[in-house]
């Protein structure tokens, strides 16, 4: 879209595009103006559609179903000092990811940052990646621990949310929630006996996870994960787990599981489970994919496949349409109350502190749990267009995407966040 027609947009939708929180926010991020005005060209909204959607989303309890939110810039000065004193790859890591989610809590000009962009994108609660990928304790800890001191230290703003009433709240009060995920089952490791190796699960749920990997990409005790090139499914000791899941209020998310695991997690779930973060195989095939048969599977627990903004796993162009079409897809063939949206993306700050450009490290190994196979990370399209359309900040236009394809406006807050609460509510009973 042209600058002349986007502001003729503009012109013809001041309500939505100037008073407006979502747009308001917008308009003073050079960076997010420029992702909207990427994802209004590929959308061509009529301005009727434009203003109803942006009060629509204004209107609604927004969920994301899994994702990253903003996220603070890395001080690479900072981060030299630490690859500097000898630390080993382990602690380089540990502290790049220190500050990139915790810095907003101390630093004013992230503060600000990370708040625009929340504003921005209208989402009232994301399901926060709050668990490093794996099965330890320990590593899940750190990540969860940040996001415990994140919310203890910025409670009157971004509270912790343990129940779908309080995602409630934080919208009644013009706040921002975070949902806590870990992306793994906790296991001691011991292995004395099923009932024990399960023991941390309600310690973790008393920490606030609401919801929890099966399996991430490579075979674990539980089951087979989406990278591996042989599927076994849930295991024995799985089907155990889930169990326990159920009974602690957890959600089993299948999103890294293979298409076996996916379909035998939901018929051993007697709770609503999801596939958090995912796209719809008949569309695009992938190994992050899900296959009819499992979305059937995981409708008929009650539960919901959150649609992604991954390009790669989304196909035809790989853009905002694209991303339309799979919400389309399952809510046509399922439901609409099987459909939501997980979209797995931040929005990166544009802040560089000091200036410093990033430190020279020598190339690592790949980690365990990152078990991609060849081609499954192809990039994007060439068209700049495709990746803006999808960003973080462009929530409300995936909202006048919705009007734009004749969704009811109740089956669009159903989709944007109503179906979440539905499946967070039903694992609280």
């Amino acid at each position: 879209m042209r600058r002349r027609s986007f502001l003729g947009l503009a012109a013809a939708a001041p309500l939505a595009l100037r008073s407006l929180p979502a747009a308001a926010a917008a308009a003073e991020n050079p960076r997010i103006a420029a992702d909207r005005q990427a994802a209004l060209a590929l959308l061509q909204p009529s301005a009727r559609d434009l203003q109803h959607g942006l009060e629509l989303h204004a209107q609604s309890v927004v969920v994301d179903t899994y994702g990253f939110g903003p996220q603070a810039a890395v001080d690479q000065a900072a981060l030299a000092r630490v690859i500097a004193s000898g630390a080993s790859e382990g602690e380089i890591n540990d502290a790049r990811e220190e500050m990139m989610m915790t810095r907003f809590v101390s630093d004013a000009a992230e503060r600000a940052e990370f708040e625009g962009a929340w504003t921005a994108a209208g989402v009232t609660a994301i399901i926060r990646n709050a668990g490093e990928e794996g099965n330890n304790p320990l590593q899940l800890m750190k990540r969860l621990a940040r996001w415990v001191h994140v919310t203890d230290h910025l409670r009157s703003r971004f509270p912790k949310a343990v129940r779908a009433d309080d995602i409630a709240a934080a919208r009644r009060a013009g706040h921002h929630a975070i949902v806590l995920t870990t992306n793994g089952v906790p296991l001691p490791g011991q292995w004395v006996n099923t009932r024990d190796e399960l023991r941390l699960i309600p310690t973790f749920a008393g920490l606030g996870v609401r919801m929890m990997h099966v399996t991430y990409n490579r075979q674990n005790p539980l089951g087979t994960g989406c990278g591996e090139p042989t599927d076994g499914g849930l295991t024995d000791f799985g089907r155990q787990a889930v169990a326990e899941l159920n009974r602690h209020g957890v959600v089993a998310d299948v999103s890294h599981s293979s298409l076996r695991t996916s379909h035998d997690t939901a018929k051993a779930s007697t709770r609503p489970m999801v596939a958090s973060h995912s796209t719809a195989a008949a569309l695009q095939p992938h190994i992050r994919a899900k296959t009819d048969e499992v979305i059937r599977a995981i409708a008929d627990t009650g539960g919901l496949i959150g649609i992604c903004c991954i390009q790669a796993f989304l196909g035809r162009g790989r853009d905002l349409p694209a991303f339309l079409d799979h919400i389309d897809h399952v809510a046509r063939k399922f439901g609409v109350d099987h459909v939501g949206i997980g979209t797995d993306v931040g929005y990166a700050s544009r802040l560089r502190p000091n200036d410093t450009p990033a430190p020279s490290r020598p190339p690592g190994r790949v980690r365990w749990e990152a078990l991609w196979p060849a081609g499954a990370l192809t990039p994007g399209t060439r068209d700049p267009r495709a990746a803006a359309s999808l960003a973080w900040t462009n929530w409300p236009l995936f909202t006048v995407g919705l009007v734009q394809r004749g969704y009811p406006d109740d089956d669009i807050r159903k989709i944007i966040g109503g179906n979440m609460l539905r499946v967070l509510r039903a694992n609280e009973a």
